[in-house]
This record gives structure tokens, sequence and C-alpha cells, in this order.
């Protein structure tokens, strides 16, 4: 699944050809996604221009001049592909590595100018919903959704305060989409590493020196992966055929008994919650060190 950098890549993919342009037909291939797709979607969609893109989280927000915004989630197999009126195809967007099937085109926009925006989801993990602006904080998606871990609210105090008196593990408490919205199994294993927590210790043990480092961690790890791409793995490339670049950049993740390439101890698995945690059992000790 698109972790947060992902997400953020294909919006900034489709920004340069949504933001400004009026909507001129929409096709609906079929009444559902994830969830049905809202009623009078394609009617209430048609004439209206696209005033900006945003990103919240895992989720693309597409404001309207109405005053409504549309909800874009890619699920596990969702893309957007632009085709342009020679038929090309527009680079930069994340999409499913298998040759695209119109079959699975569920959710089309024929955008002015001739541009055509298409959304392919073969497993339709993903989902649409339109809602008013003003009522999106309160949105099923957004009604708990944690800070933003870019930006300045994320800091040592900030994760101090949200970890107080937690058992939970340092893993589960990043994953926790109520206290920061977006992060991911694979950013949360780098940025745990990064700052030498073991990601089995207990949320609450966090201290002021461990907060300050880890909410830097986050930052730069989640910059720097949006700056190369975000990372392919399995099924996630670009619409050209490249890759996103962050995976060559992994410390830990995905790479069970190879080397740590800071202390050369093999990087060891375990799993916390259904998924696959990676870490260094020497560079990331099971108990805190040090003073405070």
């Amino acid at each position: 699944m698109p972790e947060l950098p992902e997400v953020e890549t294909v919006k900034r993919g489709l920004q340069p050809v949504l933001e400004g342009a009026t909507i001129a037909r929409v096709i609906l291939n079929r009444p559902d996604l994830r969830f049905p797709i809202p009623e009078h979607f394609a009617k209430r969609l048609t004439g209206q221009r696209f005033s900006g893109l945003s990103r919240r989280a895992k989720y693309i927000l597409a404001d309207l001049d109405n005053g409504d915004v549309l909800i874009a989630h890619l699920g596990m197999t969702g893309r957007f592909v632009i085709e342009r009126p020679s038929g090309a195809e527009t680079p930069g967007e994340f999409y499913y590595d298998a040759p695209r099937d119109p079959v699975h085109d569920h959710v089309i926009f024929d955008l002015s100018g001739g541009v055509r925006v298409i959304y392919n989801d073969p497993r339709r993990f993903g989902f649409m919903d339109l809602v008013a602006r003003s009522q999106l904080a309160e949105h099923r998606s957004f009604r708990d959704l944690g800070l933003e871990p870019l930006g300045n609210e994320l800091t040592g105090q900030r994760l101090l305060s949200l970890f107080e008196g937690k058992v939970t593990s340092f893993k589960a408490a990043l994953m926790d989409q109520r206290l920061i919205a977006g992060l991911g199994n694979i950013y949360v294993c780098e940025a745990l590493f990064q700052a030498g927590l073991h990601p089995e210790r207990k949320a609450g043990s966090l201290r002021p020196s461990e907060a300050e480092l880890l909410s830097d961690r986050i930052r730069a790890i989640l910059t720097k992966a949006v700056e190369l791409g975000g990372s392919t793995i399995s099924d996630f490339v670009h619409t050209d055929g490249t890759s996103g670049g962050f995976q060559e950049e992994f410390a830990v993740y995905d790479r069970e008994g190879e080397p740590c390439r800071d202390c050369a101890t093999p990087i060891s698995r375990i799993v916390q919650s259904n998924r696959s945690t990676f870490f260094c059992a020497t560079c990331q000790p099971a108990k805190a060190k040090g003073r405070k």
C-alpha cells in the first residue's frame, strides 16, 4: 500500500493537470469501489473547476470551486493515469506494476483541454467520496486522524505528550493513525533505526532526548522519500516505467539477514500486529541506554 511519500508523489504528479482544469464529463464504470460511489457523483462534478490539490495523511484532496472536496484514497492497487490528446501518459504517478487492463478503469474524468484522468484499481481497495469542505473534518476518514508528520506539528515535545503512559510498543504507537497520520510500515522501521529505538520498547518509556531525535528523523526520512519519489517495492513504479528511489536508502526495511550498514549485525525481522518489523538488535537495544 502506498505510504505518505508515495501519495504525496501522486498528488504532485496530478497537480499541474488538475489545478485550474474544468471537468467536462465524468464516466463511472461501476457503482462502487471499497465503498459505494456517492449519489449523483458524476452530476455534482460535471462543470466544476478544480481550485486546488492537497494531501491529508494518505488521502488526496481536490477542492472544487463550489466548495466541495473530492476525496481519493489509492488503497493497495489504485493508480491515476493521465492521458493527453496525443495519447501520451504523463510520468510521475505511482501505479500497480502490471499491464493496465481497461476493465479496471472505474472512474474517468474528462477535463477541459482534452486531458483525461483515469482511476484504475484492480483490487478496488481504494475509494472516492465527495463532501463539502466545511464538513471535511467530520468525515469518517478524518475525524480521528492525528497530526501530520511533515512540517512543524511533529516535535519531540508532542511525541512525549502523545506517548505518555502508553504501554503499547514504539512501532504500534507510530503506526496509530489517531496519533500521527500517514506513517506506514516502511518509514516507521527506518525512523526507529535512525533514532536507535527498539520497535518493541514501550512507547511510554520514550525520553526527551530520544523524542527530539525521533521527531527529527521522521521528518528527515519522509522529506527525503518525497524528494526521491517514494519507495518502489513489489507493485509500485512510475507511469513511465521508472521507479521511486528511496528503496535504495533502506537501512533495515526488507533486509532480513543482511548486515547492518553501521555495525554489520544481521538485520532481524519480527511480526507485530501481522506486519513485518525490521531492525538491528545492536543499534536498537531493547532497553534505553544512558541518562535522560
